[in-house]
């Protein structure tokens, strides 16, 4: 009997790409705030989430930023089953992210989203 597995990919429908839905959330959306992150929220009536990522030149060069928004998008890839459907997020990523080791991400962002358990999907992503 074939085993039913999640679907983990971030489809493109999942994913902010109009300058104009960043616009949108950055302006209407739910902010929260932690020493390396910030989350802005906003409900859609898609039916599912979306999530945007964003790091400025503050982070680094091209390398270090994408580094960051790279971690950024996995964690909500391997979470957007735990999020609430039909929002939007825009992760920003702040000085000092690009330090960070991805488990590190995982506690932060969780924390911001109040992803509580011990299935925090950390696994296979520490190379990031």
């Amino acid at each position: 009997m074939p085993r039913q597995t999640r679907d983990e990919r971030l489809r493109r429908e999942e994913r902010l790409r109009r300058k104009r839905d960043f616009e949108t959330i950055a302006h209407e959306g739910i902010r929260r705030h932690t020493k390396n992150f910030l989350i802005i929220m906003r409900k859609n009536d898609r039916g599912f989430s979306r999530v945007g990522a964003v790091a400025s030149k503050r982070l680094g060069g091209a390398v270090e930023r994408n580094r960051v928004k790279r971690m950024m998008r996995e964690f909500f890839r391997k979470n957007k089953d735990r999020l609430p459907p039909s929002t939007d997020y825009v992760i920003v990523g702040k000085k000092g992210a690009e330090d960070l080791p991805y488990d590190h991400v995982v506690d932060e962002l969780s924390a911001l989203l109040k992803l509580r358990g011990e299935d925090n999907q950390r696994s296979g992503s520490a190379s990031l």
